[in-house]
């Protein structure tokens, strides 16, 4: 089984991509961790039993990784032109319990498991060999949590539920069908835009916003 796990903010440090949500949803991002194999930490919010919110940074107090960062980071140009023009939420993963063969069929596109760790807890991340986003954002980057399960259910609660994602990419019907066989086409609403763009729509407790 395959499903939406998190979305992920993609920010020129967690300060400014903490204040990003809170000027959108109202809400503070809650604690995190850091990465070692990455090179980044991040700030989490809870989002329901079975999904959160992610901003991630580059950290400057961890040294470089032997490979290109996860989420297109080390692109500075790129990610700077994104944080300028809007485009913030730029990545969603979706979780499965057979990321082998997941990767096995979808490799080309979404890349190679590696290990990756957040103080005690390990799992495996469905990386490319550029460290882009798949699809431009459109697609999940797959994950596996292993035996202890995702952390969603464990983080605290300030009463933001994610009620919808949106996706536009230049080719719906490609992107579709990728998802399709992975078997979340449900967890978005995709259509056709000039550019791969996300948006979510997310319950607070000062009702819907939108968080992009």
């Amino acid at each position: 089984m395959t499903e939406l796990d998190h979305l992920v903010v993609v920010a020129p440090d967690l300060a400014a991509g903490a204040a990003h949500v809170r000027a959108l949803l109202g809400l503070e991002m809650g604690p995190g961790g850091a990465h070692p194999e990455m090179g980044t930490h991040n700030r989490l919010l809870r989002l329901g039993e079975g999904a959160f919110l992610e901003v991630i940074a580059i950290d400057p107090d961890a040294p470089a990784p032997s490979r290109p960062r996860w989420f297109g980071l080390d692109d500075l140009a790129a990610r700077r032109a994104d944080w300028e023009a809007g485009r913030r939420l730029r990545a969603w993963v979706a979780r499965t319990d057979d990321l082998s063969a997941l990767l096995d069929r979808h490799g080309a596109v979404l890349g190679e498991a590696v290990p990756v760790s957040r103080g005690d807890r390990r799992w495996r991340f469905g990386l490319r060999p550029d460290g882009a986003v798949p699809g431009g954002g459109a697609l999940p980057c797959p994950i596996d949590w292993g035996p202890r399960g995702p952390p969603a259910p464990s983080m605290p609660d300030a009463g933001a539920r994610l009620l919808r994602l949106e996706a536009q990419h230049p080719d719906p019907a490609g992107v579709g069908a990728i998802l399709d066989d992975l078997g979340v086409r449900g967890a978005l609403e995709l259509r056709a835009g000039p550019v791969p763009r996300l948006e979510a729509v997310i319950g607070t407790p000062a009702g819907p916003r939108r968080l992009g």
